[in-house]
């Protein structure tokens, strides 16, 4: 039984945790694609967006059963970003990239229906984590200068999941990406223009530091 690794993490807090992302095409199961792991429901939408995705770049899923284990199982994961390492992992196991080459990554990054490869949050963890592993880093290309601040990493950052291949292929380069700062967004509401209303303010930052719900009246 042949195994397609590619590597993405999840997230506890701001720490950045290795997920091994094993993709298995095997015989029966009649167009079966399960994800098993400890996936939360938008991980297991990711179904639906690597298929269509992958139709988009002129690809179908093999009509057998397809398994995709995020691993560590007993690790929560959430977020669309499995998206993208999902993806790799099936084109993998296909035979469509070179099943080594794809394990030397790290992966992040949204699938949108036509094969767009969207932003994502947490990228610069990502890197960091990467670095750490002695892997590269692929992500979305509007995520790229971001994650050009952790240096001394291979990264590739792909507007798109048909540039990605094209790139692996030889058949076209994608430019390393430049760190920079983001753009500053001018006009945007801040906490700051909230005259008085220390305690909701105070109570409204730790919420969105440590990702907690608020009900506020």
């Amino acid at each position: 039984m042949t195994v397609a690794h590619v590597y993405t993490v999840a997230f506890q807090g701001i720490e950045a945790r290795e997920v091994d992302v094993q993709v298995h095409i095997g015989e029966g199961g009649s167009g079966i694609f399960n994800i098993v792991g400890l996936a939360v429901k938008a991980v297991g939408e990711s179904r639906e967006r690597v298929r269509a995705a992958l139709a988009a770049i002129g690809l179908a899923l093999p009509y057998k059963r397809v398994t995709v284990n995020l691993a560590p199982a007993d690790m929560p994961k959430e977020g669309s970003h499995y998206d993208l390492p999902i993806a790799l992992g099936l084109l993998a196991a296909m035979g469509v990239l070179p099943a080594s080459e794809m394990a030397q990554y790290v992966a992040m990054g949204e699938l949108s229906l036509d094969a767009q490869v969207t932003a994502v949050a947490g990228v610069l963890p990502a890197a960091l984590a990467a670095s750490e592993q002695g892997r590269g880093l692929i992500c979305p290309a509007a995520c790229g200068p971001e994650a050009a601040w952790a240096g001394g990493i291979e990264i590739i950052a792909t507007p798109s999941l048909i540039a990605l291949v094209n790139h692996m292929k030889g058949a076209q380069v994608l430019s390393p990406p430049v760190a920079k700062l983001a753009e500053d967004v001018r006009n945007t509401p801040d906490l700051k223009d909230v005259k008085g209303q220390e305690t909701a303010k105070r109570a409204l930052e730790i919420a969105a530091a440590g990702g907690h719900n608020l009900l506020m009246l």
